[in-house]
């Protein structure tokens, strides 16, 4: 019987050895890996605004200079965060996501590029579930479509223009898919609409890291 206990109290010194050992081994490797996380998320972010404002038309970094909004206009009640691109002090483009929760299958998050002159810089899909094949060539990835957006205004086209050209507007659909250009189209209309009515706010000095 004393065996017993002494080798049920051996193991179960053991196993708390483990299990403080593990704890301490995963935090760590947690607080090594942290920074290099860090950076990646930094250069993926960079990378996705570049798209839409390249370097050569800031002269400022744009991972600072934000500011945090919320709007129903944005298609999601969590605080977004906007970027601010600038040159010589001027503002040149902000770029903030939208959300269209009407995608064919979940919602589709769009990073838009708007210049501060109310023209669209670009349209870039960065998480959506569309469907393989057919829905999914909104991303930028699959094809030139969301390329349509370059140019375009609250001004041009017109505001009953801002649909596909199925349900009577001017953007293209994809064969065999309408529902998710469709919700992408709404979504970025509805992005251009919330710029014009906090361009001058945006782009006001104060900033918050996100």
């Amino acid at each position: 019987m004393q065996n017993l206990q002494r080798n049920m109290i051996i193991s179960a010194v053991l196993l708390g050895m483990f299990a403080v050992s593990g704890t301490f081994f995963v935090a760590y490797t947690e607080q090594q890996t942290r920074p290099l996380i860090a950076e990646q998320i930094r250069i993926a972010t960079l990378k996705h605004l570049n798209r839409l404002v390249p370097d050569d038309q800031h002269d400022n970094d744009l991972l600072t200079d934000v500011i945090r909004v919320t709007d129903p206009l944005l298609g999601s009640d969590d605080a977004m965060t906007v970027y601010r691109a600038r040159k010589n002090n001027q503002p040149i483009a902000a770029m903030f996501t939208v959300v269209a929760p009407d995608g064919y299958s979940g919602k589709i998050r769009i990073l838009l590029g708007i210049k501060y002159t109310g023209e669209l810089s670009g349209v870039h899909i960065i998480a959506h579930k569309e469907t393989p094949g057919l829905g999914d060539a909104i991303d930028g990835e699959k094809s030139d479509w969301n390329q349509q957006f370059i140019g375009k205004s609250l001004q041009q086209p017109h505001e009953k223009n801002w649909r596909v050209k199925k349900d009577g507007g001017e953007f293209d659909q994809l064969t065999g898919a309408t529902i998710s250009p469709r919700a992408v189209v709404k979504a970025v209309h509805k992005g251009l609409l919330f710029f014009k009515a906090n361009r001058d706010k945006l782009f006001e000095t104060k900033t918050n890291t996100p």
